[in-house]
């Protein structure tokens, strides 16, 4: 079989091509052991996901993409990895164009440059129950906060699903507030009833944010595709940027627009093969 460990802007994959292996499965331990930092697998650094690409589900998509993060549970969207599969496939098949099946969605994709891949990734979902929270409220801002209640250091987040819940606080900076230590905390909030994605964006300006991500089941990671794409929409609804933004994250530069026309979200940036080899 195939094995391939790739990235996109620092989002490292444990990618098993299992395309032509129909019953090739590892489960939770088998993830999470080839997944976690030092693994004799994916060495010092370790993989924030794996990747098992299948054949797909629907006859109107090219390829299926199963995720799995690295505490080993299934997940339904990540964005970078979309990237890197898409890139995959139209390498395999010289085209500059294809349908990215997940357990959320269809994703069109296309070549948008040297190593570099745009994703559609469709409208992003908004209403509380699609997120999902636990109680009925408004998304542009939700009751989260974390700190004395009359002097919160964090509050009013945005919350929105990519495919995946996500809850987007805007800071001043990184020093006041650790990505780190909140995000955990944030994860497990009990209005998230399936956890939640961390995102901390600074506006620097309207067509540009420095974002840090805590993704569930994983930690901090050097990029999350899905996690750029809801701070921008996050920052869009609370009236903070334009629709076309410039997200910064540890491991590169994601280019994030929000259309007005039809409401979907493009995820442009880069991907990176670090090695390709038979298991």
């Amino acid at each position: 079989m195939r094995f391939l460990i790739m990235n996109g802007a620092g989002n490292r994959f444990a990618v098993f091509d299992a395309q032509d292996t129909p019953g090739f499965t590892l489960g939770t331990e088998k993830v999470k052991a080839i997944c976690q930092p030092g693994s004799p697998v994916m060495g010092e650094r370790g993989a924030d996901q794996l990747v098992i690409l299948r054949q797909p589900k629907s006859p109107d998509a090219d390829i299926f993409m199963e995720i799995w993060n690295r505490e080993g549970f299934e997940v339904d969207a990540c964005g970078n990895a979309t990237r890197t599969t898409a890139w995959l496939y139209m390498r395999d098949n010289d085209v500059d164009a294809c349908i990215v099946q997940t357990n959320d969605t269809l994703l069109h994709c296309r070549l948008a440059g040297d190593m570099k891949v745009a994703v559609d990734m469709g409208p992003p979902k908004l209403d509380w129950t699609q997120i999902p929270l636990k109680e009925a409220m408004h998304t542009h801002h939700i009751d989260v906060k974390l700190g004395p209640i009359d002097n919160p250091v964090l509050s009013n987040p945005g919350a929105v699903s990519m495919g995946n819940p996500h809850c987007v606080f805007f800071v001043e900076d990184f020093t006041t507030v650790k990505p780190e230590r909140a995000g955990p905390m944030i994860e497990f909030h009990p209005l998230f009833p399936e956890q939640a994605n961390v995102g901390f964006a600074k506006v620097e300006a309207r067509d540009r944010i420095r974002l840090k991500v805590w993704e569930r089941g994983v930690g901090m990671t050097l990029a999350c595709g899905t996690g750029a794409c809801a701070a921008v929409v996050a920052a869009v609804r609370q009236k903070r940027t334009d629709r076309k933004v410039d997200v910064e994250v540890d491991g590169g530069l994601l280019q994030i627009e929000w259309r007005d026309a039809d409401d979907h979200v493009i995820m442009t940036g880069p991907v990176e093969l670090e090695s390709e080899g038979v298991v």
